[in-house]
């Protein structure tokens, strides 16, 4: 199977939910202008409000089914080409059973005519809160308690939040539960200026090829840019494939559209040459063993 997928990077105007949506509006209308269209829309972190809001998370949060009816009536207004669909993956603060997420939703926007059905497939709710150097996220959301893949038109897929990511065990669980395609939404802020370029993107730029080949997945990354109180979003949207390979990669500063063309039997071919995933699957009951082993020793710093 093979599909065309978008990452965007886009400036968010801080706390203001109606402008950030008309923005993405307006990308509605720019990727029905494309050809070939693309099939997948990535967007980054908090894309409809801002990433460093702390109490303000509660003026901007909505519910899942909410923002799903936003995005469907945007999308029916902003595109022309008859029964045209796409999937969409963006980050949002969510309010859910009386809790703040930082929150990812995975959804299908479709025209009447498509023969295909619009809906929420998927809400990820950001697993790792940062609270260190700029970072204070566990003060003012709840955090994720699971980490799910989940069936797609376009394959089986995974949703990931920034920090999500910086910890490896979350990108073996996403690919052992089948994932195919990893959808990784950031809000990365430039930090350590010492090199050719900030360490943030240095760190990134290791991350996404390391996970993409060791488990031979395709990577799809999302990155905000702008600022938000002195400090600037890095970007560097790209999408790498099963063998750890950029195909494409974005600005550190600039709002842009990344595309490419991914092409799913990629992930047994990479998977065939290097079958790391396939060791882990024959030794995952000795790994949860010393895993349940290890959480009933008592706690060490």
């Amino acid at each position: 199977m093979r599909f065309r997928v978008a990452a965007a990077q886009i400036k968010p105007k801080k706390a203001d939910y109606r402008h950030n949506l008309a923005r993405v509006g307006s990308l509605f209308a720019q990727i029905d202008a494309m050809d070939p269209r693309p099939d997948v829309l990535v967007l980054p972190e908090t894309v409809f409000s801002g990433y460093f809001l702390q109490g303000g998370v509660r003026e901007v949060a909505r519910s899942r089914s909410d923002l799903f009816a936003d995005l469907l009536d945007l999308y029916r207004q902003r595109t022309r080409t008859p029964g045209a669909a796409l999937d969409i993956a963006a980050g949002f603060y969510e309010l859910a059973e009386g809790k703040y997420y930082n929150a990812g939703i995975y959804a299908t926007l479709a025209l009447d005519g498509s023969g295909i059905e619009p809906g929420i497939l998927h809400v990820h709710h950001k697993f790792f809160l940062p609270t260190y150097g700029v970072f204070d996220e566990k003060r003012f959301v709840s955090r994720g308690r699971s980490l799910d893949a989940f069936d797609t038109r376009f394959g089986r897929a995974a949703l990931l939040i920034c920090e999500d990511v910086w910890h490896s065990l979350t990108a073996t669980v996403a690919a052992l539960e089948g994932a195919q395609v990893l959808y990784v939404l950031s809000a990365s802020p430039g930090r350590e200026f010492e090199g050719a370029q900030p360490g943030n993107v240095a760190r990134w730029g290791r991350l996404l090829p390391g996970m993409a080949e060791e488990h031979g997945v395709f990577v799809v990354y999302a990155g905000l840019v702008g600022f938000e109180g002195g400090k600037g979003f890095t970007g560097s949207s790209q999408v790498v494939d099963p063998w750890g390979r950029p195909l494409a990669v974005g600005p550190i500063l600039d709002e842009c559209l990344v595309e490419a063309l991914i092409d799913l039997d990629d992930v047994a071919a990479a998977r065939a040459v290097s079958p790391l995933l396939a060791d882990l699957e024959a030794n995952l009951p000795d790994l949860v063993l010393e895993l349940e082993a290890i959480a009933r020793k008592p706690h060490r710093a």
